[in-house]
């Protein structure tokens, strides 16, 4: 359907067209791009080619080194945009594939690219909305007639995270130190964290907006839904287990969050729509919806450690397991008055399935430690060592295409000496 061919194993269908933040050797400028098979189409090219009535107004948004004045102009801008580079890079339309000139210029391989985070993120706010996910923690905490908290099946469950730690795939994270009490007949002691944990998340980065004490409707959530990218919230589990009564989440979870560098837009996904959930009870009426706004996203998690010649899956599981769908957590989030901005960060929480293979922690899949996990070749884990590489990916499946997200990668670093 493109002049340019894609294998159909690619993340970067015709169907997806993502966008990110790039730069290359000979021009460090960061610019926004557009994925297509091993391709970037740089938008700063042939920004003069968007005429539709809203983009051509705002033509300089292609000219900026974030998507969030992009995400700012709305819901209609970014479907005018998609639509207009669905026929630029269609088979059948000359303008880019008959230009030998311009297709130089507007064209750079992914191979020579550096990737960089997507828009200048102002919040970051994680929820916990994966039932399966939030059963387990709470059976290994609280026992099974207590996994659930009261609110949990009410509201989506959330708090805000640290927006200045969230960092582009392939940056490497730094083993947190902390206050952590192992023993709980003795005082707390300080130290570098052992149970460095990952997490399996998916966000979504909101544009549009809202004015404060204005909140956004359900009705409406999706126009504020720019699109999507996978996450690693890494979590240093006994940092965690000790100060996160009574406020939550702090040092176990601030010190790096990692996201794949291309947003994959929601009308992309679309098309993998499922039905919700059904939710018993029923929830309150500003977060009832009726149509279908969960996902069939296939997600893998595969750990490599410096010693090991591959990586090993230890994690396969879907996006569809969630609870509360993304349209709930935004007017949950705004129902209150709260004003998001463009650029604004909001995350599933952990994505756990059913099945022990679907846990989404490393907590989950050695049971808060109490049994290994076999990576092959005599190796195994519980929690992350120092120098274990970390891969996140995740693609919805089409027929003979994918739309996926390309990589989402962080190595461990020993922690700072103190």
């Amino acid at each position: 359907m493109s002049f340019i061919k894609v294998d159909p194993t690619s993340d970067f269908s015709y169907h997806n067209l993502p966008y990110g933040i790039f730069s290359t050797p000979d021009n460090p400028k960061r610019r926004i791009g557009v994925a297509i098979g091993d391709q970037i189409l740089d938008l700063s090219v042939i920004k003069s080619l968007f005429q539709g009535p809203v983009i051509s107004k705002h033509k300089d948004v292609f000219d900026q080194p974030t998507l969030n004045a992009f995400m700012a102009l709305g819901y209609e801008a970014w479907r005018e945009a998609r639509r207009t580079l669905q026929v630029l890079l269609s088979a059948n339309e000359s303008t880019l594939r008959d230009d030998v000139s311009l297709r130089s210029r507007a064209f750079v391989h992914q191979s020579a690219a550096t990737m960089h985070l997507p828009a200048d993120i102002g919040d970051y706010t994680d929820f916990y909305s994966s039932r399966d996910h939030a059963t387990n923690v709470g059976i290994m905490f609280r026992g099974k007639e207590n996994a659930l908290m009261p609110n949990w099946l009410r509201l989506p469950v959330g708090y805000h995270g640290r927006a200045s730690s969230v960092i582009v795939s392939g940056t490497p994270i730094r083993r947190p130190s902390g206050q952590t009490r192992p023993d709980q007949t003795k005082p707390p002691v300080f130290g570098p964290s052992k149970q460095l944990d990952i997490e399996l998340e998916m966000a979504f980065f909101v544009g549009g907006g809202n004015q404060q004490g204005e909140p956004i409707p359900i009705q409406k959530a999706h126009e504020h839904i720019f699109g999507m990218v996978l996450m690693n919230d890494w979590s240093a589990r006994d940092i965690q287990s000790w100060e996160y009564v009574p406020l939550g989440p702090f040092l176990g979870k601030n010190f790096g969050t990692t996201i794949s560098p291309w947003v994959v837009p929601m009308e992309a996904l679309l098309p993998f729509a499922e039905p919700n959930p059904v939710q018993d009870p029923e929830p309150l009426p500003y977060l009832q919806h009726t149509d279908a706004y969960t996902f069939n996203i296939n997600l893998f998690v595969s750990l490599k450690g410096q010693d090991m010649a591959e990586s090993a899956t230890i994690c396969r599981s879907n996006f569809k397991y969630m609870y509360w769908t993304m349209k709930q957590q935004l007017a949950h989030h705004t129902v209150n008055g709260c004003n998001i901005r463009p650029g604004d960060l909001l995350a599933s929480g952990t994505i756990s399935g059913p099945d022990p293979e679907s846990f989404g922690s490393m907590l989950e899949l050695s049971w808060r430690g109490s049994k290994s996990i076999d990576l092959g070749g005599g190796e195994t884990r519980t929690f992350l060592k120092d120098g274990d590489e970390v891969t996140i990916t995740g693609y919805c499946q089409g027929d003979g295409y994918r739309v996926g997200f390309g990589p989402c990668m962080g190595t461990i670093l020993p922690a700072v000496k103190h």
